[in-house]
């Protein structure tokens, strides 16, 4: 479902991806992870189609994104940031329907697809009255993620999508996307910092440093079969205090 290929992406100085190569079959997810700095948000950037690389290609569904068509391939990927990046001066249900209000859905059409994702993502609609300055971190997250499915794309990114979130709320939502990547079938593309978290929401795990794919492959073997010595630092470095009692 997305294929990236020898992705290269340079800003001034520095070389900030470095040949990237990777797939995501398709209703699969894949989990971007590594120090900050190392490539993982711009790369989500590129494949969203939001800036362009300087030498590589990446096709979504083997459609090579072009200038000419990256909008269109835009609206078949749903794009989750850290933030929510709702529009604080409007409502839950108009950040939910700014899209579909321009494409032309009726009002009946909107209304059963935000009843879905309602029940999909547990947010009661009341809620979608407020702005996101009075909703918890949880539901705007959530709503977050409903906006990315409004139009039930086959693909979806995410960039930190619970890095600023309380850690109860946190594993509440970890364990709802969870679901909800295996119930849509979705192909995910997900960047996060924790270890953890990469590994119960990916089916495998891209490790990188400076730019570059270091390894490519499950939990397990970044654990167990680390390929050079700053993977098994890094798995080591995020090693949770509590294995220690």
């Amino acid at each position: 479902m997305i294929a990236i290929q020898d992705v290269c992406k340079i800003y001034g100085q520095t070389r900030v991806l470095d040949g990237v190569s990777l797939t995501v079959p398709a209703a699969t997810t894949l989990s971007l992870i590594g120090p900050s700095g190392c490539g993982k948000s711009t790369l989500l950037r590129i494949v969203m189609g939001l800036i362009t690389a300087d030498r590589g290609q990446v096709s979504i569904d083997n459609e090579l994104i072009t200038p000419a068509n990256r909008l269109a391939l835009r609206r078949r990927m749903g794009y989750v940031i850290q933030s929510g990046g709702l529009f604080p001066h409007l409502t839950a249900h108009d950040n939910l329907t700014l899209l579909t209000r321009y494409l032309g859905w009726d009002t009946e059409q909107e209304d059963k697809r935000i009843e879905v994702l309602c029940n999909l993502t547990g947010i009661d609609k009341s809620l979608l009255e407020r702005r996101p300055g009075k909703l918890s971190g949880g539901q705007a997250q959530r709503i977050s993620l409903m906006r990315a499915l409004m139009l039930d794309p086959p693909v979806l990114l995410m960039d930190e999508p619970l890095g600023a979130i309380d850690p109860l709320i946190r594993y509440e939502l970890q364990n709802d996307l969870h679901s909800i990547f295996r119930k849509l079938g979705k192909t995910v593309l997900l960047v996060t910092h924790d270890l953890g978290e990469a590994a119960f929401l990916g089916d495998r795990i891209a490790l990188m440093q400076a730019g570059k794919v270091i390894q490519d492959g499950t939990a397990r073997e970044l654990m167990h079969n680390p390929a050079t010595p700053f993977v098994e630092q890094f798995v080591t470095a995020q090693r949770s205090p509590l294995q220690d009692l």
